[in-house]
């Protein structure tokens, strides 16, 4: 059974979870003297989006009997749940069809390019090579991608994996129910406040502490913790503090990320990294309502500024992207395409845009004239950058303006009738967070493994540079998700 979920009605839910996030941020760490049991499990993990149920799923698959999983909101899924959900693979089937060349080796050289480097080279070989076993892994648990691949918004290269549902519906689906049919024990509404380890920076760690029902329990774990709660983007606090550069931005997450998880294995022995690299996308500009996006498609769109004239390669990365649409006047750009590009967005996306239109947050009409008189931008300008976009970027495969790749420049934009939104600029991901290594395992300050303690996804740090590519966050979900789940499963019973 799949659940329809829209983004006001999940925030609403997670507020409970975000009073608990708040409440476990500002404890201290534990010592595992004098500590009172009152649970035991053999695998502890810590947050219920793709990263985490991935652990939990592949632990239970390779032989871990006893599992249990803990959401601090009343809801599972994480930022998964939400997230658009296209996800990265060189992909021996799909790609040839499409007449696309492509390679673990490839993808591995455009991540690491993206990120300026600053990733690690040999977590990210891992994270493209084992790419294609991730998708195939989900396929086996019923998970369904379209047939076709393409080129998000900031991928770089066309290997972006469509999920048949909307959003992260269809991963939430598939892994709730492996995870129902394994046996593992889900639980929300609980917040983790402590990892508590053997001695203060020494041993292993022995278990959590969390906060059930207003009260502190002590669980125990016989095998392994992981932790996979997200990053911090919904932390207004620490994403300034490590990024000034966002300041005044709200976040597209959900509240529970928090950082907080984080924080409390930093009290044992793990160390941060990357924390100043926070990345941006588009969003509702300030004083606007809606997160409205045209852009997933970077073929056969293009954004605007006020005057009607194109900002930026629409595939280029991210932050190029970011600081495009922030260096305009308003601090704001628009994104407009044409009926082919806009039928290519699943239902939940195309209903948002109708409903941005009755809040004059988006608009439609039979030509890019009438288009731009409704956006209030110059019409002159407007039709005379589309019609040199069709006329001679696209029709030559070359874009002098701003690089925009052959690849990228297939699609005219000449099919009404054409649509447009604001696109303004919103925290979506941070890259800082726990070191760990090619096991998953959460590393020290000297890089150094702490015993027994795993982490996957957006609460770790060090992957993906400076810059993430688009595509590769449900990706590093999945993959380091699985090789924590059952690493944990193989660590010895304590």
């Amino acid at each position: 059974m799949t659940t329809n979920f829209n983004r006001r009605s999940i925030l609403r839910m997670a507020g409970a979870g975000t009073a608990l996030a708040a409440a476990a941020g500002f404890a201290r760490a534990e010592s595992s003297d004098g500590v009172k049991w009152d649970e035991t499990h053999e695998v502890v993990v810590i947050g219920s989006g793709g990263a985490g149920m991935a652990a939990a799923v592949k632990a239970a698959q390779t032989g871990a009997k006893d599992i249990v999983v803990f959401e601090k909101l009343a809801f599972t899924g994480g930022n998964t749940l939400i997230a658009q959900g296209f996800m990265n693979a060189a992909d021996p089937v799909r790609q040839p069809r499409q007449g696309i060349k492509d390679s673990p080796e490839n993808h591995m050289k455009q991540t690491l390019a993206a990120g300026d480097f600053r990733g690690d080279p040999e977590r990210v070989r891992v994270l493209c090579e084992n790419a294609y076993g991730a998708v195939t892994w989900l396929e086996s648990l019923g998970m369904k991608f379209k047939d076709n691949v393409i080129q998000i918004f900031g991928a770089l290269y066309p290997r972006s994996h469509i999920p048949a549902l909307p959003k992260g519906q269809g991963y939430g689906t598939v892994l709730s129910k492996a995870a129902k049919d394994l046996g593992i024990k889900v639980e929300t509404g609980v917040a983790m406040t402590e990892v508590i380890r053997e001695k203060a920076f020494e041993g292993p760690v022995l278990g959590v502490k969390i906060i059930r029902k207003g009260k502190p329990v002590y669980i125990r774990a016989s095998r392994a913790v992981v932790l996979a709660a997200g990053g911090f983007s919904g932390n207004k606090y620490l994403r300034e503090l490590h990024d000034p550069r966002v300041k005044g931005l709200g976040t597209d997450n959900l509240p529970g990320s928090t950082g907080e998880v984080a924080m409390a294995a930093v009290r044992v022995g793990g160390y941060l990294v990357g924390m100043d690299f926070i990345q941006s996308t588009p969003g509702a500009p300030a004083g606007k309502k809606m997160k409205l996006l045209l852009n997933f498609n970077v073929n056969g769109s293009i954004y605007v500024d006020k005057r009607g004239n194109r900002i930026v390669n629409e595939g280029a990365r991210r932050d190029v992207i970011r600081d495009a649409v922030l260096g305009t006047p308003e601090r704001y750009a628009y994104t407009v395409c044409d009926n082919e590009n806009f039928m290519s967005y699943d239902e939940v996306n195309r209903k948002a845009i109708h409903e941005g239109i009755k809040i004059n947050e988006a608009w439609t009409a039979p030509t890019i004239r009438e288009l731009a008189e409704k956006m209030g931008v110059d019409p002159a300008g407007l039709e005379k950058t589309i019609n040199r976009y069709n006329d001679e970027f696209v029709k030559n495969g070359v874009d002098s303006d701003f690089g925009k790749t052959a690849v990228n420049l297939t699609k005219r934009i000449d099919k009404g009738p054409f649509w447009a939104c604001y696109t303004g600029m919103t925290v979506h991901h941070t890259m800082g967070g726990l070191n760990t290594n090619t096991k998953a395992q959460v590393l020290d300050w000297q890089g150094n493994a702490i015993p027994r303690l795993y982490a996957a996804g957006e609460i770790t740090g060090g992957i993906h540079g400076t810059n993430r590519v688009g595509g590769n966050a449900v990706l590093d979900c999945f993959v380091f998700g699985q090789i924590a789940g059952e690493n944990a499963a193989r660590e010895k019973i304590a």
